[in-house]
């Protein structure tokens, strides 16, 4: 049976849970002024981007670090993660809650133009949680799911030291001529030739014409295709040969 979540008296008496949160009030008041269109045209200032590793107790000091992962980036894309710490950390939730709102309704085409997959996908997960649409709250479980499922095979490809291996010529012609089982009934993609990501991609824009904040889990899709961003997803799309069941 997997771990279950605090309950609210549980809460109640973490000293953490406060610590955690601890002048959340004051540093919110520095976040998203009126002048949006500012702020995407400010850069964040510094010398070296740095992503952060891990979460620090202390939220001013979590802030200070976080801000290090948008030097020279534009300012709301900075305000956009600080909301989403503010929420996580139980810091007037409703309040910051429907700014965050409000920003992805002002702003969407900026958001996922410019946030990179980490954020789409906090984004999504904070929607999920407190967005009241259940709807827009079951498509957007798609964009992490889908992220996450990446997440955790690419993470094993590194375990393994897999990154960079080539496909076994017998493995290819075994699964262009047969079926290859792979758990519980599940049979294997067959590179080259299979509808099924073409017709989940069908699928996929059907659930997420629901609301218009249900778009990000599209951006996340087109994201994982690029080839660039090497993950299982974008080598199959170079896999792939038959243009009819194209996924991309």
């Amino acid at each position: 049976m997997s771990r279950r979540r605090k309950t609210r008296i549980e809460k109640w008496f973490s000293f953490n849970r406060y610590r955690r949160r601890f002048g959340a009030r004051a540093l919110a008041g520095d976040l998203l002024g009126d002048d949006l269109e500012a702020l995407k045209h400010t850069l964040v200032p510094g010398d070296v981007a740095e992503y952060a590793y891990g979460s620090l107790p202390d939220l001013q000091a979590h802030l200070q670090r976080l801000r290090q992962e948008f030097v020279g980036r534009p300012q709301l894309l900075y305000h956009h993660a600080a909301l989403i710490v503010l929420i996580r950390r139980e810091s007037e939730v409703a309040r910051n809650f429907a700014r965050f709102k409000h920003l992805w309704l002002a702003e969407r085409a900026f958001l996922t133009e410019h946030l990179d997959l980490r954020w789409l996908v906090a984004a999504c997960d904070t929607l999920i949680d407190h967005h009241p649409d259940l709807a827009l709250r079951a498509a957007l479980m798609n964009g992490v799911l889908l992220v996450n499922t990446v997440k955790l095979q690419e993470t094993e490809r590194f375990l393994q030291a897999q990154a960079g291996a080539t496909d076994d010529p017998q493995a290819l012609a075994a699964l262009q001529s047969r079926r290859i089982g792979l758990c519980d009934g599940l049979s294997a993609f067959v590179a080259g030739t299979d509808d099924t990501l073409r017709n989940m991609r069908w699928r996929l824009e059907s659930i997420c014409a629901v609301h218009p904040l249900a778009g990000i889990v599209m951006v996340i899709f087109e994201r994982l295709q690029q080839p660039a961003n090497d993950n299982v997803f974008s080598r199959f799309r170079q896999r792939h040969t038959r243009d009819r069941t194209r996924w991309w």
